[in-house]
């Protein structure tokens, strides 16, 4: 009886929504920063390095880039798209650039979790691999599809990134 009472009202507070969201939305077209979840990149963001805009790292929060994220992720900030190299010295780590141009449309989200599709060449990939930089508190962060990790180079393996929510 108290459900059929408020019903107008509830229905009256729909019509008056300036922005109805009627429909589910998908959160893959949303802006966001993506960030590290465990220690060392624990809080620290996608971004280009500094010095070098072609090469994606993990660094502090205040220049961290916001990402478009669907088969290709790009930044709202340079334009730029996140790209796989491939495989170096058939190492299981795969480089990552950022380039003019998207020249990889595997990329997802899982939940959260930026992964390579399992449709892709890479098959389903939610691993990274973070290595400090030699620029202090950023770190180079490769696709890791395996356990290698780089000689004479401190890094962290099976680092794995996130959209801050998928609110």
């Amino acid at each position: 009886m108290l459900f059929l009472l408020l019903l107008p009202l509830l229905a009256l507070n729909a019509l008056s929504s300036p922005t109805p969201d009627l429909l589910p939305r998908d959160p893959a077209l949303k802006p966001y920063q993506l960030r590290g979840v465990q220690s060392p990149i624990f809080h620290l963001y996608l971004q280009s390095l500094p010095s070098s805009k072609s090469t994606p790292v993990m660094g502090p929060e205040s220049s961290s880039e916001y990402f478009n994220l669907d088969s290709s992720i790009q930044s709202l900030n340079s334009s730029l798209y996140l790209n796989i190299g491939p495989k170096v010295d058939g190492k299981s780590y795969l480089p990552l650039s950022l380039d003019a141009t998207s020249n990889t449309t595997a990329w997802a989200l899982e939940g959260d979790t930026v992964i390579t599709s399992t449709a892709s060449t890479y098959g389903r990939q939610l691993n990274f691999l973070a290595c400090a930089s030699s620029t202090s508190g950023y770190y180079t962060i490769y696709l890791q599809t395996g356990s290698d990790v780089p000689s004479g180079v401190t890094c962290s393996n099976y680092q794995t990134i996130h959209t801050p929510c998928l609110c």
